[in-house]
């Protein structure tokens, strides 16, 4: 079988960071289906430490999220922007935990891929998130800012590229 013939193989190989939106709305339905997809991450213990924070275009938030990263412009074009966060009372291995962080969000992400939509991950943020937990009102000591989550329709199908497998391998098998 190939990469193509498996839904999952494929959705993860043609999944691109985008980070231009059309002004299209994104549907509820279509923000709890990719919260629903974070939510069934790996996580170590089954603690599921992660929390969302759903910010809609409009949300008088943006713009002062938009002051917390040099990539502002995507936060303000995004239809909706997701905040991952890490409950710390929820926490048993900080290691572990940032660790299904990532996995939440590569889940969501891909998520928004199957339903046609795109997505960045704007992990930049985290070096301001001290100002992120202001302008959202969270408490530092209750969470920790993983990432920002832009989402929104694809004003362009995203591009990358990989290096050669050969070359991330660290002895061949």
């Amino acid at each position: 079988m190939s990469q193509n013939d498996h839904p999952i193989l494929r959705c993860l190989f043609e999944r691109r960071s985008v980070r231009k939106y059309t002004d299209e709305p994104i549907v509820r339905e279509d923000i709890l289906s990719i919260l629903e997809a974070g939510r069934w991450a790996p996580s170590g213990l089954n603690n599921q430490p992660w929390r969302f924070m759903v910010i809609s275009r409009g949300d008088e938030r943006v713009e002062s999220l938009a002051g917390c990263t040099k990539y502002g412009t995507i936060v303000r074009a995004a239809g909706a922007l997701i905040g991952v966060f890490l409950d710390k009372e929820a926490m048993y291995s900080e290691l572990k935990d940032h660790q299904t962080a990532g996995a939440c969000i590569q889940n969501m992400m891909l998520a928004a891929h199957a339903l046609g939509l795109g997505s960045v991950w704007l992990g930049e943020i985290v070096n301001q998130a001290p100002q992120v937990l202001d302008v959202l009102s969270l408490d530092p000591a209750a969470y920790e800012c993983m990432a920002i989550i832009a989402v929104g329709h694809p004003a362009h199908p995203g591009a990358s590229s990989r290096k050669p497998l050969s070359e991330l391998m660290l002895e061949d098998f």
